[in-house]
């Protein structure tokens, strides 16, 4: 069979629309009707990606990102008949990975789906609820973490941050951001708060945590989880620094030795 694909959608002719598409491209299909049974299919079946309409019963369409997202990295596509933009980067902000508004083409929609897809397949994602990158394991499911093979035990804080930042690597997310991801208190939460969790972080996932090789920080704005580009580009730049610092230094000692 295709990847799997579950529809979370209360309105039944667009639900059984979807269904009856989708299956004929070639993807495995289930449907939910609510939010609640929504959550629970994510988590019986495990699908590559969820179609999730907003205006759910029972359980809110962002309320499901959200929990999906306290889960795993599913890829997310929010339908809706919601034109307003505050609903498009809550929703972004909850972890979707795009945003499709009523009525849209059968066309979009399916090249939607490969675009995300494409993207969820070289994100380190092995299978649904387990990250990899160099050498850091995460499994969703069980917030279990291990680095090099070594089980590494976090406060659940210090793995919503974890969590927060590898599921969206390569970009930089600021302390606000992280704010709201990790702590539901909010604005309530000082900004410090974010730095004293992620040295304590460090501590504890990298080998050297005055230079960590996971979690980067962008000065004047937050931090970022880098992916292996990223991290072969930084130790290219380490490399090239040391050996001009190491060039500088030759050439002021050959000038010191010069009568």
């Amino acid at each position: 069979m295709g990847p799997k694909v579950l529809v979370i959608e209360d309105e039944e002719t667009m639900a059984e629309g979807l269904a009856y598409n989708l299956g004929k491209e070639g993807f495995e299909v289930s449907v939910a009707r609510d939010g609640e049974d929504g959550i629970h299919q994510a988590r019986e079946r495990r699908p590559d990606l969820v179609l999730l309409d907003l205006m759910l019963p029972r359980v809110s369409g962002l309320d499901v990102c959200r929990a999906l997202r306290q889960e795993s990295n599913v890829a997310v596509i929010m339908l809706t008949a919601r034109t307003s933009q505050v609903d498009k980067v809550v929703g972004l902000e909850l972890g979707a990975d795009d945003y499709l508004t009523k009525p849209f083409s059968l066309r979009e929609l399916i090249a939607r789906i490969r675009a995300v897809m494409r993207r969820a397949s070289g994100a380190g994602v092995r299978h649904l609820g387990l990250f990899e990158c160099r050498g850091l394991t995460m499994d969703f499911y069980a917030r279990l973490v291990k680095v090099r093979g070594r089980t590494v035990e976090l406060p659940p804080k210090e793995y919503d941050l974890l969590y927060t930042l590898a599921t969206q690597r390569g970009r930089t997310l600021s302390r606000e951001d992280l704010i709201r991801a990790v702590w539901s208190e909010g604005t309530g939460v000082d900004p410090r708060t974010v730095d004293v969790h992620v040295r304590g972080l460090r501590e504890r996932i990298e080998e050297d945590p005055a230079h960590p090789e996971f979690i980067r920080t962008v000065r004047g704005v937050g931090y970022r989880f880098d992916d292996e580009e990223m991290a072969q580009s930084s130790r290219g730049d380490a490399r090239a620094t040391a050996s001009g610092e190491a060039a500088s230094s030759l050439r002021v000692g050959r000038a010191a030795a010069d009568p």
